[in-house]
């Protein structure tokens, strides 16, 4: 290395041309700025054949996607879309809920005498008829000083069917005795205006009518301390209740056997799932159908 000598003029050292500005990216143009550019480079190529990539084609690639259709990319990206619309479909059918099929079930045939119907049977019946009527009088309005002793303050938080099937358990209602609280039904409601069987009504009255109808129609019968424990009520109440009911109904309890075979067959009919043995059709002792019969006379 010379030293350096103050007296001699510095020589002024020739600038590098200034580039021309290229579309490639700042990778490119590091690799490009310190690889060595080749002697032989020129603009001009022999027909037919292609030019090497030069500076400016670093970055550029042919799109192959647009002139394959089935490329890798689409065909991950379709299969993608498959699953994503599979696995939709497998969370729309398990969050919906499963369509339940009709009951298919023939009725349930009941002996034509009311004696021998099971309690079991007789309880729904008779609680499918309750049901009704309480959702009619419950929508009317009631009328103001329209309450009666069998009113509660609150609707207790036991069902019609659960209390009957409790009452007809513990206090050994047989099927003439339902039948005998139905016909009470009717018989207040006609010799007492302002009673109606409704959500506040229902339960006093079938503790009352079961105990009327267990005390005056059976032979043998429990006594009210009984009765009151397995209505849920007091023993006082229910003899006010009691005394009430026979005050309304002018002491007479005791129903005919044809009003409560009428009353079976009503409830019956009204009823799904229920019918009367021999009730689908009726023949004659020929064999032929009856309905026919009626027909052609």
């Amino acid at each position: 290395m010379e030293p350096f000598d103050p007296t001699v003029p510095l020589r002024a050292v020739d600038a590098p041309a200034p580039r021309k500005p290229t579309s490639m990216s700042a990778t490119a143009a590091d690799d490009v700025a310190t690889a060595p550019i080749p002697p032989a480079a020129s603009a001009t190529f022999p027909k037919g054949s292609e030019p090497p990539v030069g500076v400016g084609q670093a970055n550029v690639q042919p799109d192959k996607s647009s002139a394959n259709p089935l490329s890798p990319a689409k065909r991950r990206s379709s299969d993608s879309e498959d699953q994503r619309s599979i696995l939709l479909a497998q969370d729309g059918q398990s969050s919906s809920p499963k369509r339940t099929r009709p009951n298919a079930s023939p009725p349930k045939a009941l002996p034509t005498r009311y004696e021998l119907c099971d309690v079991e049977d007789m309880v729904i019946l008779i609680a499918n008829m309750i049901g009704e009527l309480i959702e009619t009088n419950d929508s009317l309005a009631m009328k103001s000083g329209n309450l009666t002793r069998f009113h509660s303050r609150t609707a207790p938080g036991i069902s019609v069917l659960d209390y009957l099937q409790r009452l007809a358990k513990h206090a050994t209602l047989t099927p003439p005795l339902l039948l005998s609280m139905v016909y009470y039904i009717d018989r207040l409601c006609a010799l007492y205006t302002d009673f109606t069987i409704n959500t506040l009504t229902v339960h006093r009255f079938l503790i009352t009518a079961a105990t009327v109808a267990g005390k005056g129609l059976s032979d043998s019968f429990w006594n009210n301390s009984f009765y009151a424990r397995v209505g849920g009520v007091k023993v006082a109440e229910l003899k006010l209740l009691e005394l009430e009911f026979l005050y309304r109904v002018d002491w007479r309890i005791v129903p005919v056997p044809e009003v409560l075979e009428a009353y079976y067959k009503g409830l019956v009919d009204r009823c799904d799932g229920y019918i009367i043995e021999g009730g689908l059709e009726t023949t004659s002792p020929d064999g032929e159908d009856t309905d026919e019969l009626d027909d052609e006379e």
